[in-house]
């Protein structure tokens, strides 16, 4: 059996998500109290909490990363799970991407919680209310997306682009508002009944989000990144890699440019995986999974019982 670890991105967050392992293990906890004093702040109370604050971009992303890094550290260490050894792959969703690498010790806790507060502040700047938004095409493929967001990017002159390519039949498109809304006509045109605008704060992963871009290549000047000890499936290329100048030009890319989920884990069977961990708040990444390839087991770690099932299987 050949193992890939995943990490989820936004929208995988809920309340009191990973207290019960802050509770069960020191681990954990002292993954939150890490984050809490890299960023100056009780995230950790945020998150157990439920506080409204916790949806704000620049507050979730350090917090899913926590969350995540939780489930990591507490399978180093209860199970003697060495990612090194273990794993064949990392990936990570969107924001997950940063999990991943912090996983994989290609960059530090405290630096990812840093420079996910930076992200998620800049994010948050370059959305201001009634200018970008994003919507899911149910039952599209690729090719009938691209032909859908090119025709409504055309006639309406507006930005619309596809965002996520998640899993078979599931694609995002992110935009203007008028940009998404001529998409969703064309789409209509096309016969697609289901097309579903999400409740998003911008137009993540498009040309909107070009601030955020040269913020995050600003910060990552500052940042160390190291080779990960196992290779990174990055979003943009879905494809492999470990050299730390090429993941930071990356990194930068992915802002603007789309998330190949769905050819990311396409990519990971193609070279012998078998099996993916979720590592992480939810259960978003097996549930794409399941739709992407069904003959790919995955498991969705959150919850100390989960981790304990886990290593005892293993």
């Amino acid at each position: 059996m050949s193992i890939a670890l995943v990490f989820p991105g936004q929208g995988s967050q809920r309340a009191g998500m990973g207290k019960a392992l802050f509770d069960a293990f020191q681990e954990a906890k002292d993954v939150f109290l890490e984050v809490d004093e890299a960023l100056k702040e009780k995230l950790s109370s945020m998150i157990f909490e439920g506080a409204e604050e916790l949806n704000l971009t620049s507050n979730v992303q350090p917090a899913l990363m926590a969350v995540s890094m939780a489930v990591v550290r507490v399978l180093e260490a209860q199970g003697k799970f060495d990612i090194a050894k273990r794993a064949a792959f990392l990936a990570g969703h969107s924001l997950g991407e940063y999990s991943a690498l912090c996983a994989a010790r290609s960059i530090g806790l405290s630096e990812t919680a840093r420079l996910l507060r930076i992200r998620g502040k800049a994010m948050q700047e370059a959305s201001p209310p009634g200018k970008g938004t994003m919507a899911a095409l149910i039952k599209a493929d690729m090719e009938q997306a691209l032909e859908i967001v090119s025709l409504a990017a055309k006639e309406s002159g507006e930005i619309c682009y596809v965002a996520n390519d998640n899993a078979v039949g599931q694609i995002v498109i992110s935009g203007t508002i008028a940009g998404i809304d001529k998409a969703i006509a064309v789409a209509a045109e096309r016969g697609f009944k289901r097309v579903i605008k999400l409740p998003v704060a911008g137009a993540f992963h498009s040309p909107l989000m070009q601030p955020v871009a040269n913020v995050l290549r600003e910060a990552l000047q500052h940042i160390e990144i190291k080779a990960p000890v196992v290779p990174l499936i990055a979003n943009v290329t879905a494809s492999e890699v470990t050299d730390p100048e090429t993941i930071k030009k990356l990194l930068v890319e992915q802002v603007t440019g789309s998330v190949r989920w769905r050819e990311s884990v396409l990519y990971m069977k193609g070279r012998g995986v078998d099996r993916l961990i979720e590592c992480g708040s939810g259960t978003v990444l097996s549930d794409l999974t399941k739709r992407i390839d069904d003959t790919i087991s995955s498991t969705a770690l959150s919850a100390p019982e989960d981790i304990e099932a886990f290593l005892k299987a293993v």
